[in-house]
């Protein structure tokens, strides 16, 4: 796959669709010089597959319009963390973006519901439910403020690491303070399971966990993996699984609307294909990081009784707001 190029940020970190060309228009209504630079954001690292994913669209969507439409790619919150960058979309300030839901929510509250702790049953449930009706009716919502959902992708399965002691029951994470994402369900959780969760952004919390801030986090293996948590003090790693992170490939509207007919359906037909190729690198890449987690020195411990975890978080169950989005999506699996 051919890396992308680079460019300065703009202040602020405000970016959008930029289009040049002359006046001389096309039969099809649009001009056939007029040439279109897309810059996508995201929060992870460029060996992470919401990169490696984008990289492919961009690349494809290049070849397709003839170098018409170009993509710049943006990792590590170079132009916002995610909550930023969909905000952003929803401003036409940024064009692409690639999200777990969990920030997500605070423009789309539906979608917590997809960061229900044990919600669905393996992974093969979760992707035939997001690609579903109930999938189709959660990007419809997205649109209403103002982003087109292209495909669901994932961040794969989140696990506890702290800096205290080995995770293998609900009790173990009593008076923890973990770093958790900007999300009321997940605090909830937590809170349940005897932790002092703290939410913040991603990029404050690898100095949290450098400085002891906060004794713990969770994500999935390849996030602690690519940003090498071992050396912030995380000594132990469970793979209580207790969340699938569904992520989201998303346009906003406004770079919607600005692209000829012709380019559009071009770069939304990539941006379909892109979330299933994500999730296969994601599933190839899971493996791959906890086996670098252990010769790295992480304890992983992989044989847990998840039961416990599931019957301590189920109170939060009550406490969704959707509810009946949430019993269709239990009694569809």
């Amino acid at each position: 796959m051919k890396k992308m190029g680079f460019a300065t940020v703009l202040v602020g970190g405000a970016l959008a669709l930029t289009a040049c060309g002359n006046s001389d228009s096309d039969t099809s209504g649009g001009d056939s010089e007029e040439t279109f630079n897309l810059q996508a954001g995201h929060s992870l690292p460029e060996d992470h597959p919401y990169h490696l994913g984008f990289l492919e669209m961009a690349e494809n969507v290049e070849e397709r319009t003839d170098g018409r439409v170009t993509i710049e790619v943006f990792a590590n919150s170079e132009i916002g963390a995610e909550r930023e960058l969909t905000e952003g979309m929803g401003l036409g300030t940024v064009d692409l973006v690639v999200s777990s839901t969990a920030p997500v929510t605070n423009f789309v509250p539906e979608l917590g519901v997809l960061d229900v702790p044990f919600l669905f049953n393996d992974r093969d449930s979760a992707v035939e439910i997001l690609e579903g009706e109930i999938g189709d009716e959660l990007f419809a919502k997205l649109e209403e403020n103002g982003i087109v959902g292209l495909s669901w992708g994932e961040n794969g399965y989140r696990h506890v690491t702290n800096a205290v002691r080995p995770i293998n029951t609900p009790a173990d994470l009593e008076g923890l303070k973990i770093r958790t994402q900007e999300n009321e369900i997940h605090l909830a959780a937590f809170e349940e399971l005897g932790a002092q969760p703290t939410p913040m952004a991603w990029t404050e919390a690898i100095t949290a966990l450098q400085q002891g801030v906060v004794d713990a986090q969770e994500n999935p293996a390849i996030v602690a993996d690519q940003f090498s948590l071992y050396d912030a003090n995380q000594k132990y790693m469970s793979l209580t699984g207790h969340v699938y992170s569904v992520a989201i490939y998303m346009m906003s509207q406004q770079t919607y609307d600005r692209l000829p007919e012709d380019l559009r359906d071009i770069v939304m037909e990539e941006g379909q294909k892109v979330g299933s190729m994500e999730r296969d690198l994601i599933v190839e890449m899971e493996q791959e990081s906890l086996q670098n987690l252990k010769d790295a020195g992480m304890e992983i411990i992989e044989e847990i009784d998840t039961a416990p975890f599931q019957e301590a978080v189920r109170p939060v169950y009550g406490q969704i707001e959707h509810q009946d989005l949430l019993n269709r999506i239990l009694d569809a699996q």
